[in-house]
């Protein structure tokens, strides 16, 4: 029994111990060394630690018509009465999540990552089907829908004034720590 609960008291340790990840969406303030500090936009001023191998990329404009069939995409929606409507279109690396999940880009939005399927013309726009592991979605994109491509980049793009997303992992300490970041450029945002 002595020896149970000792394994139990050792997992809720490893537990307690673990990183979160939390999405940094904001403006560049500063680059001091390996620290970027960004103001949320919540308005919260955040230090996040770019790790030594971390990588950089510029958002850059991009058509519907440019995303070949296949290629992974992350599309954030909102229902619109019976339909989902596009908010943004971007591609996502080989290794995001694929699914449809909730996401906190606006009251009740969605992401949905997959690979994406050949748009149909419908009322409105074009109607996307974006496919992953255990199902699909249909999603309107308009011609109000932002859809962003990413170039690499370096840290020399970290510049203040620029806008930021970035999933970071919290340590114990409440230290921010990253290994990408995507980042604004002329006038592109990376998605929000």
């Amino acid at each position: 029994m002595k020896i149970i609960a000792a394994l139990l008291l050792g997992i809720v340790s490893c537990v307690a111990l673990a990183q979160t990840n939390v999405r940094v969406r904001g403006t560049i303030t500063a680059l001091k060394g390996d620290v970027l500090a960004v103001k949320t936009r919540e308005g919260r001023d955040v230090n996040i630690t770019l790790a030594p191998d971390a990588t950089v990329s510029t958002a850059r404009a991009m058509k519907l018509s440019d995303i070949k069939e296949g290629t992974l995409v992350g599309v954030t929606s909102v229902k619109e009465g019976d339909r989902l409507v596009a908010k943004e279109v971007h591609i996502i690396p080989p290794t995001a999540r694929q699914g449809h999940m909730s996401w906190d880009l606006l009251p009740n939005s969605n992401m949905t990552n997959g690979a994406l399927s050949a748009p149909a013309q419908v009322g409105g726009g074009n109607e996307i089907t974006v496919k992953y592991k255990d199902g699909e979605q249909k999603i309107l994109v308009t011609s109000d829908t932002a859809i962003v491509g990413f170039d690499p980049g370096s840290r020399a793009d970290l510049k203040p004034g620029e806008t930021i997303f970035s999933t970071a992992s919290v340590d114990g300490d409440g230290k921010f720590v990253t290994q990408r970041v995507a980042v604004s450029k002329n006038g592109v945002k990376p998605p929000q």
